[in-house]
C-alpha cells in the first residue's frame, strides 16, 4: 500500500463506513460513496471527507470518486456480495489495495484458500471478528477491552472503575501493586489522562493497563470477585445465530464445554453436529422457568448472541437477577451499547464497530506491528519496533519522553522474546519492540518520531 496513503475510498456510509472515514481523515483524503442521499448529507457536515451520492458497484460512480487515483478501497455495505462486487470493479480499472467487509464466515474462507479470489486484497468477517472479541473479553473479568502485542508476551486491558471499585479514590501509585504493569491513562468524560503516582482514580473512570499476562490477569482479579476463563465453571451462550456458534465454536478450540441454548428445532439439531464439544438446548432463552430448570443461575458467563438488541438486554436482565455474575450482549445499535452497559449488559459489543476498528487497525498496520483502538479512537495503543531512525534508538526513556508530546506512555517493551518493564533509566535497543500508548489528538506525532 506504501508509506502513505494519498486517496482512500470508502463505500457504504452506514456505522461502519462512518467510523472508518472518520478514523482515516486526518491522515488520508478520503472519499465516501453512499446510495443514500441523508447519509451522504450526515457525513459531509460530520467528517472531513468528500461524500458522493451514487452506486459503488458502478464502475461509473468509482470514476466520479477518482477510482484511478485510488490507493484504498474499502467496501463496507451492509450486503456481503456488494462489496465482493465493488473490490471487483475497483481492480477492473484500477489497481487498488481492497478490503471487504463481509459476515458470512463461508466467503473468509473461501478468500483465504484462493489467493486473491474476487479481486480482494483483505477481509473482515464481521461475525468471526466479533466472537474474537467477546472471547478475549470473557477471558478477563471486568474488562471492556483486550488486546495482545508482542506475539502475545504484552496484554492492554481497560476496566470501568466502579464506586465499589477497591481502587476508586485510591492514587495510581497505591493501585499499582502489581509486577510488570503499567498504568497507562485514565478516561474520565471526554479526557484522556495519562497518571503520575499521586493522580486520584475517580469513580467511573476508566483504566487502562499494559502489562504482562499474569499481571494484567491479577490486577483484573483484584478488581472483582469474578472467575476468569480458565476457572469458569459454566458458560451459557444465548442463540444460536451465526456469531453464537462461532462464539461457542471459539470457547471449545480453548478446551471448554459452553452450553447453548437455540430455540429453533432445526437449527439446533444443526449446531449440535457442528459443535461436539458443547452441550446444545433447544429451548426459549427467556422463558425464566427454563433457565432456573438448567441452573443457569450457577452459570458464570452468559453470551447473549440473538437476533434483536432487545432480546439480548432481556436474557441479560434476566440472567443478572438469577444471579450470573457476568453477561455479555451483542449490540447491534452503536448508540445504545453504553445505555445497555448501564440497564443490565455488563459488556456490550457492537459489531459493527468491532468490524471498523479492525479495517481501521490495518490501514494503520502499514506503520506499526500492532494497533488497538480505544473508546472509538479517542486514543490508541501501538506496538513499534525500534529501528535506528527512531527517537527512542540507543536512548533512555526519560531522555526520549523529553521529544515526545505529551499524551504518550511507554507500557512494556519486548526483547528477545523478553518482557521488560519500562522505567526512566531503561534504555531502549534497537529491535526491540515497544507498546505505546497515545492520545490520537498527538498521534501524528508520536509516529513521525518512531
Amino acid at each position: 500500500m506504501g508509506e502513505t496513503l494519498v486517496r482512500a475510498l470508502v463505500i457504504g456510509a452506514g456505522e461502519v463506513g462512518s467510523n472508518i472515514a472518520a478514523s482515516l481523515d486526518d491522515e488520508h483524503h478520503v472519499v465516501v460513496v453512499d446510495t443514500n442521499a441523508d447519509r451522504i448529507d450526515d457525513i459531509t457536515y460530520s467528517h472531513d471527507v468528500l461524500a458522493i451520492q451514487g452506486d459503488g458497484t458502478s464502475i461509473g460512480t468509482l470514476r466520479d470518486a477518482g477510482i484511478e487515483n485510488a490507493d484504498l478501497v474499502i467496501a463496507s455495505t451492509d450486503v456481503d456480495e456488494t462489496n465482493i462486487v465493488i473490490c471487483g470493479a475497483a481492480k477492473a480499472v484500477s489497481d487498488p489495495f481492497t478490503i471487504a467487509r463481509v459476515r458470512k464466515p463461508n466467503l473468509l474462507r473461501t478468500w483465504e484458500q484462493s489467493e486473491g479470489a474476487f479481486g480482494v486484497d483483505f477481509m473482515v468477517c464481521t461475525d468471526l471478528q466479533t466472537a474474537e472479541t467477546i472471547v478475549r473479553i470473557a477471558g478477563l473479568p471486568g474488562a471492556h477491552d483486550v488486546e495482545t502485542f508482542a506475539d502475545g508476551l504484552v496484554r492492554m486491558a481497560e476496566f470501568e472503575v466502579g464506586a465499589d471499585s477497591p481502587i476508586a479514590g485510591e492514587t495510581v501509585s497505591e493501585a499499582d501493586r502489581f509486577e510488570s504493569l503499567t498504568f497507562a491513562a485514565l478516561l474520565r468524560d471526554d479526557d484522556v489522562i495519562v497518571p503520575r503516582g499521586d493522580t486520584v482514580i475517580n469513580d467511573g473512570d476508566a483504566a487502562v493497563v499494559i502489562g504482562s499476562r499474569e499481571s494484567v490477569r491479577a490486577f483484573a482479579s483484584s478488581l472483582t470477585p469474578e472467575p476468569t476463563l480458565e476457572d469458569a465453571n459454566e458458560i451459557v451462550v444465548v442463540g444460536g445465530t451465526e456469531i453464537g456458534y462461532q462464539t461457542a465454536r471459539l470457547f471449545e478450540a480453548d478446551g471448554l464445554e459452553p452450553r447453548l441454548v437455540e430455540r429453533d428445532p432445526a437449527r439446533a439439531r444443526d449446531l449440535a453436529e457442528r459443535l461436539p464439544g458443547t452441550l446444545v438446548l433447544q429451548s426459549d432463552a427467556t422463558d425464566i422457568d427454563f433457565l432456573v430448570r438448567e441452573h443457569v443461575d450457577e452459570s458464570d458467563i452468559v453470551v447473549a448472541t440473538l437476533e434483536s438488541d432487545e432480546k439480548n438486554l432481556l436474557v441479560s436482565l434476566l440472567a443478572k437477577r438469577l444471579g450470573v455474575q457476568r453477561t455479555i450482549g451483542i449490540v447491534e445499535s452503536g448508540e445504545y451499547v453504553d445505555l445497555f452497559e448501564t440497564v443490565g449488559i455488563d459488556v456490550g459489543v457492537n459489531p459493527r464497530l468491532v468490524t471498523s476498528e479492525e479495517i481501521t487497525r490495518f490501514t494503520r498496520e502499514q506503520r506499526t506491528e500492532n494497533v488497538a483502538m480505544l473508546e472509538s479512537d479517542r486514543a490508541e495503543v501501538l506496538e513499534i519496533e525500534v529501528e535506528a531512525d527512531s527517537v527512542l534508538f540507543e536512548t533512555r526513556i526519560q531522555d526520549a519522553m523529553g521529544e515526545l508530546p505529551d499524551g504518550v506512555v511507554i507500557g512494556a517493551i519486548s526483547r528477545d522474546g523478553e518482557l521488560i518493564t519500562p522505567r526512566g533509566e531503561t534504555v531502549v535497543r534497537g529491535g526491540d519492540h515497544v507498546v505505546l500508548f497515545v492520545d490520537t489528538a498527538v498521534l501524528d506525532a508520536v509516529t513521525s518520531a518512531m
